[in-house]
């Protein structure tokens, strides 16, 4: 597989781990309710995403609500809300920067300029999966905590959501397309930083044979 075609491939990979940040980021299913209480039937499931709460009914309707207050949130959430709207937006910036520098389009002519462009939009593609990394990191810990602490009442305990799920194949995504990207234009940049050398053209001296100085 040729370079050109590893960072197309590199390219796309980080465009589906940015399209499942979106996504996640939009899902309200961070937390849902755990059950964990046998002798208590329960006829709804709590969803709890970064900017709304739904509950869903045992008969399919679902009722979601939109947080009130932003400063009245936990410190996980105001986080989260901050970190993914800060990877959409870098996300989108790492594709324009790599699609300028790419092998396949002609924005800039080749050269170790164009190289360096296309790593700098790898390399935010690799911030991005780090970044996205620490909500869903602390959303994880925060659940796996309060489900094991006999203090937090059973009404209380969440279990880990399909958004975080989501998060975290987006951030692979992400973080294994920024090192292709990285990867093949720096073999890349080596391949056309070697010096080229080109000899003189011979020429014959008065008695017919060729000067040694031409040879390089």
């Amino acid at each position: 597989m040729t370079s050109a075609a590893v960072e197309i491939l590199g390219l796309g990979l980080g465009i589906l781990g940015w399209v499942g940040v979106i996504l996640a980021c939009g899902l309200p299913m961070w937390q849902v309710s755990a059950f964990i209480d046998v002798n208590i039937v329960v006829a709804q499931t709590i969803w709890e995403g970064l900017w709304m709460s739904c509950v869903v009914q045992s008969t399919g309707q679902m009722q979601c609500k939109v947080y009130d207050s932003i400063l009245a949130l936990q410190p996980e959430v105001q986080a989260g809300r901050a970190l993914t709207v800060i990877v959409a937006l870098l996300g989108l910036v790492a594709l324009m920067v790599t699609v300028v520098g790419a092998q396949c389009t002609n924005c800039i002519r080749p050269g170790k300029m164009k190289s360096r462009i296309v790593i700098a939009g790898g390399a935010i593609y690799i911030i991005c999966g780090v970044l996205v990394l620490i909500p869903l990191c602390w959303f994880a810990n925060i659940v796996i905590s309060d489900f094991y602490d006999p203090t937090v009442p059973p009404s209380k305990k969440r279990e880990m959501g399909a958004a975080l799920y989501i998060g975290w194949a987006a951030t692979a995504l992400l973080l294994f397309g920024g090192c292709l990207i990285c990867c093949c234009s720096c073999y890349q940049r080596d391949e056309t930083s070697f010096p080229v050398k080109y000899s003189a053209p011979r020429r014959p001296t008065s008695n017919g044979e060729y000067d040694k100085k031409n040879y390089v």
